[in-house]
Parts: structure tokens; sequence; C-alpha cells
């Protein structure tokens, strides 16, 4: 591995994310971390690969091939694909999905990051050439249709007005599991049976600071959902009629116009025009959905409670979306002013200048609490890929910095307390490690 310019990270620092990796690699799948979260996660999948790729591009292609495997005929990707592990909760016993055969997976899906990972894996195979680059070029070209069936399905089961807003089911499909944009619909749901008690919550068992984690009440909700989705066996419009929380995701809609733009960009490559061009318009729809939601007072955007119409205004990490998707110069240039400024990565009590998952300064802010207030490595990385390719590249490298100056520690926390940089949740998570690699191995581009 040849580093490059890396400031004031350490020089173990690329040894020692590959070798958590390696550690947590099974052989068909990379767990998202060796003992919280023993199984494949998929928008993990996707910055797993981008770190993979780094090292090793067949790595990186075995995991989305393993992503890929578990797709359901109606397109989604699936959120979790379960390995051999049996210990943990909520396993496939309780999701009972049965879509695709030959895996064991959940029922719900995660922002559609993967488009971006397919393009990473791709360019890493051109730099490396040869081998490496035959088989970027054929996996990208080979898989193209599954990722286009991925977004179609987004786009007609979760988007079936053509709001350009995503709509989602569960707040584990956002990826911010408990962040305070879901209290509101989830203060609606009212768990009809307990599916707690009796079942051992193997997150408390490897993060014994329950601060860090969804309280029970939380779970039996989670769980709760869980159990309507199933009983609907997963249909899409029938979900929608029964399940107790439907919420718009403005940062989901967000990535699926960032990823419908790189996957467009895939299908010119690859001579697939017209395909390409569905895309754009696919992303156009997205990024205009977002566009409508941002508040004129805050600048920021917002999520809405379909079942009730309650437009949801608290100071999160996803109000950033339009970032993301982008589409107002104007409004771009006032998210940023406001990201980089005192409220959020310039906040003076931060270790590091890095965006929490939540305002400091709001009421439900909690430093300590999974989505409530920390800061997560994959999301700066997120973060920094995107305005690097909008070419806001101030605000993009100082990201890249701070990221790594965080990850000096060689923790590699799932994620961190933003006032002292205390790595949190479970260690050893390999998301972490991954965009630790790409930060460190590839040149800004």
């Amino acid at each position: 591995m040849t580093v490059v310019e890396t400031g004031t990270a350490p020089p173990a620092l690329a040894a020692n994310a590959a070798y958590i990796l390696r550690g947590n690699d099974i052989g068909t799948l990379t767990t998202a971390a060796p003992r919280l979260y023993p199984h494949l996660w998929s928008w993990d999948a996707a910055f797993v690969a981008i770190g993979l790729a780094t090292v090793s591009v067949p790595r990186a292609v075995a995991e989305l091939t393993t992503l890929l495997g578990a797709q359901w005929a109606s397109g989604m990707l699936p959120h979790i694909v379960f390995g051999p592990d049996e210990g943990y909760f909520p396993g496939p016993d309780v999701w009972g999905a049965t879509a695709p055969s030959g895996a064991r997976t959940s029922g719900i899906c995660q922002p559609p990051v993967h488009a971006i990972a397919v393009r990473r894996v791709l360019d890493a195979g051109r730099r490396n050439g040869g081998a490496d680059r035959d088989l970027a070029e054929r996996f990208a070209a080979d898989t193209f249709d599954r990722w286009l069936a991925w977004h179609r399905w987004l786009a007609t089961a979760r988007d079936p007005d053509g709001r350009g807003l995503l709509e989602i089911h569960h707040g584990w499909e956002s990826g911010m599991d408990n962040s305070p944009r879901w209290d509101l619909a989830y203060a609606g749901v009212r768990p009809g049976l307990d599916l707690l008690t009796g079942r051992e919550r193997r997150d408390l068992q490897h993060v014994t600071d329950a601060r860090q984690r969804p309280t029970d009440g939380e779970y039996r909700r989670y769980l709760w959902l869980v159990h309507q989705m199933k009983e609907a066996r997963y249909d899409d419009v029938a979900v929608r009629e029964t399940v107790d929380f439907r919420m718009t995701d403005v940062f989901m809609s967000a990535v699926a116009a960032l990823a419908s733009d790189v996957l467009a960009e895939l299908g010119d490559e690859f001579g697939r025009r017209s395909e390409a061009d569905e895309l754009r318009t696919l992303a156009d729809r997205f990024r205009a959905g977002v566009l409508s939601t941002v508040s004129p007072s805050t600048g920021l955007a917002r999520d809405v409670d379909l079942r009730t119409g309650a437009v949801v205004d608290v100071p999160t990490i996803g109000g950033f979306a339009p970032l993301l998707s982008g589409g107002d110069a104007a409004l771009v240039r006032r998210q940023l002013d406001l990201f980089t400024g005192p409220h959020w990565c310039g906040h003076p009590d931060l270790r590091y200048a890095l965006p929490p998952s939540t305002a400091p300064g709001y009421a439900g802010y909690s430093p300590r609490t999974y989505w409530r207030g920390p800061q997560w490595p994959f999301m700066n990385w997120l973060l920094y890929w995107t305005l690097y390719r909008a070419g806001h590249r101030d605000e993009a490298l100082s990201l890249r910095s701070e990221g790594l100056r965080q990850l000096g520690d060689l923790a590699f926390g799932e994620y961190y307390e933003p006032h002292t940089g205390e790595a949190l949740g479970s260690a050893h998570q390999s998301w972490t490690a991954a965009v630790a690699l790409d930060w460190l191995i590839v040149p800004p581009r």
C-alpha cells in the first residue's frame, strides 16, 4: 500500500485499518463488526467495498456480489444478509423473510449508496490496470441491471406518487436508527405485542454503557414494526396500508439522487444511454423532492410524517441532505456556511471539526447516544467525497484531515463522542476502517 499525504494521521493507521478488514472477513462477506454485528449490512457493505478496493479489487467485488446474491426479485436490497452466526437478535427467525432463494435476509432496506461503491471499485481497478481493471470493468458492466433494478424499486415502491421523497417504514431503513428525526413517528407506534421480553439484546452485551444504545422501550417499537411488515408479507402496498411508521426520509432521498447520477455516469461508460437518461430523470426527481422540504428559516431539509402530515423540524445531520443532492447553488452555499459554522463542525466544544449527528444546541442532543449526537466516520467520508466531487474542495479536505485525526486512536469505533473524541459503540467497525483506507490510499479526486 502506498499512503498519500496524511497530515497528522499516524503511520500505523493504514496497516491497522487493513488488519481490521482482514479480521472481519469471514469469506464471502465482511461482518460489520466482529462481535456486535456479525452479519452483512447493506450500506455498510458499500463502504466496506470502497475500503477493500484499496487493497484487493477482487475482494471488493466479492463483497458487492454477496450483497447482490441476496437481492429480492422486486429489486430491493435487504438491509441485512445473515451470515452463519446464530446469536444475533433480531435474527432471520424474527424477520421471516423468504423472498430471495439461498439467502437469509431482513425484510427492509437501507440508503442506496451502492453505485458510489461500484464507481470507487471501478476507479481502483483502472488505477491498478491489468487483471484488476478487467475484473472491475466486467463487474460494473455485468451488474449494472441489478443496481438499476434497485433504483427502480425505490422509485416505484417507496415513491409511488412521484413526489421525489422516499418513504420508509422503520428508522432502521434510514440507517439513523434512533435519530430525533423519528421521535414523532415512534411516539405514535403502539406495540400490540411485547416482542422483547425473554429475548437477549446482544448490543447490550457488547456495549455495557446503556446510554450509547436505544432503550428497551424503543426496541419494543422497532420489533412491533417488524412484526407488522412480516404480517403483511413484506408486500409494498400492504405495508403502506398497515404499518404504524410512514415517514419521508429526506437524507435517503438525497442519497438516491446522488447515486442515480453516479449510476447514470456508469451507464454512459458502458453504452447504456437510455438507462442513463432514465437514471438522470430519477436523480432530478429526488433532487427536487429534497429541495422542496428545506425550511426557509433554518436552511435545513426536513422529513414528513405521512400518517399525520406533520413536518419534522429538528436539527440533525439529515438536514444537510442538499449537500448530497445539490440542485440549488445558493442553498448549498448557505448550508456549507451553516455546516462549517459554530452550531455544527465549528462548534467550539468539539474535539474534531466534524459533524455531530444532532446539533449540540438541540434539547434532544445526547453526545454518547448512537444517532442522537455522536460523530460517525463513514458519514464524514460520504460528505467528504460528495463535496469534493461537487467542487467544494476546501470543505471536503477539512473533513478528510479532521476525520483522519479522529481515527488516529486506532480504535476504529462505530461512532465517536464529539467533545472528548472517545470511541463509542462497537470497536473494530469495518466501515470505519474502510473509510480510513480510502482517505489514506486514494488521492483526493
